[in-house]
């Protein structure tokens, strides 16, 4: 009995120092069901994903609501109020694969980013707005899920171009993204704008008809919004640097207006430290120089113009002959700042 039980003992200290191990590689053989809760594993196979916080796409995706409510009245004549439910992020191929054969997706061309996004309604509101539109009363109950005519998805398309149009105005304030609606699906995997595993912004909005409550989505790619990223990740959608621009336009008038010591170089000669220690007053240095030498005007070790030495009155003067190197000098601001 000793014997085994030192055995068990034993058995329990090795697992209990391998468990640090087993859980980063991700054998949790004490999970539920037989299914791997932890570690790489769980890591590769999670569908979860992280969100990307961009602050200026959910100004955008609201105010995208407050310009749909008032579309969609003006195309209904009914009461019509669209709120965003929430901003996630989310795989491409889970938002397809969440999408209702019933309901129509728009794919939308984004010509000023050079990509493609989404816009999907389910299918209760394209019933809903297609009976406002033929003339029909809201809809009380979900319909059977049948195939939509072909009018009613001429109709739906329509209701699609305007939440498109209202889109695009909302994102105006930060790029021309030229937003268009592309063509419509009713088939999800038809719909295929990006790989399965793209990360994806998802918006969805609540559209309240009176009673009745419909839902809509926006699917935007992150490799489409890529070209603004750092105008969404600003904390609010005026914050375009036109601040920092002013700065550093005060700051460049302060440096060019400020004094600067300019010398003179006739010649230059190199000397070692031993040659210099042996200098004694009144002794002369002989500079490699002819007659027509120029003198070069420096500041530190920049070089900035060239000229004559010459006299004008009682006075020494220099006549340039080259222009002042602007750009050496602009260079040297910059680099400083």
């Amino acid at each position: 009995m000793a014997a085994e039980q030192t055995k068990k003992d034993a058995d329990e200290v090795v697992w209990t120092e391998q468990s640090p191990l087993t859980d980063l590689l991700g054998f949790d053989f004490g999970a539920e069901d037989g299914v791997d809760r932890s570690g790489l594993k769980a890591l590769v196979n999670s569908a979860l994903v992280s969100h990307r916080r961009l602050p200026v796409l959910d100004v955008v995706f609201d105010r995208a609501a407050r310009l749909m409510s008032t579309s969609l009245r003006q195309l209904t004549n009914e009461n019509v109020e669209a709120t965003l439910d929430n901003v996630t992020s989310t795989r491409f191929a889970d938002f397809i694969q969440s999408l209702s054969t019933a309901g129509v997706i728009g794919v939308i061309r984004a010509a000023g980013l050079n990509g493609y996004a989404l816009i999907a309604a389910d299918s209760a509101l394209v019933h809903c707005i297609v009976d406002l539109l033929l003339g029909g009363r809201r809809a009380t109950a979900s319909p059977d899920g049948r195939a939509l005519t072909a009018i009613e998805l001429g109709l739906a398309g329509r209701m699609l171009a305007v939440l498109t149009e209202d889109l695009d105005e909302a994102f105006a304030p930060v790029a021309a993204a030229g937003l268009s609606l592309d063509r419509i699906e009713t088939t999800p995997r038809f719909a295929a704008i990006a790989q399965d595993a793209s990360v994806c912004a998802l918006a969805k909005f609540k559209i309240r008809i009176d009673e009745f409550v419909g839902k809509a989505s926006v699917l935007a790619p992150h490799a489409t919004i890529e070209p603004v990223r750092e105008q969404l990740s600003r904390d609010f959608i005026g914050d375009s640097g036109a601040t920092e621009e002013v700065w550093r336009r005060r700051l460049g008038a302060g440096v060019v207006g400020a004094d600067v010591e300019l010398c003179a170089v006739l010649a230059d000669r190199m000397m070692t430290v031993s040659e210099l220690c042996r200098l004694t007053p009144g002794e002369t240095l002989m500079f490699a120089a002819g007659a027509d030498a120029r003198v070069e005007f420096r500041t530190g070790k920049t070089p900035v113009a060239k000229g004559r030495v010459g006299r004008l009155g009682e006075t020494i003067a220099v006549k340039l002959d080259e222009g002042v190197n602007a750009d050496g000098l602009m260079r040297e601001l910059e680099s400083a700042r």
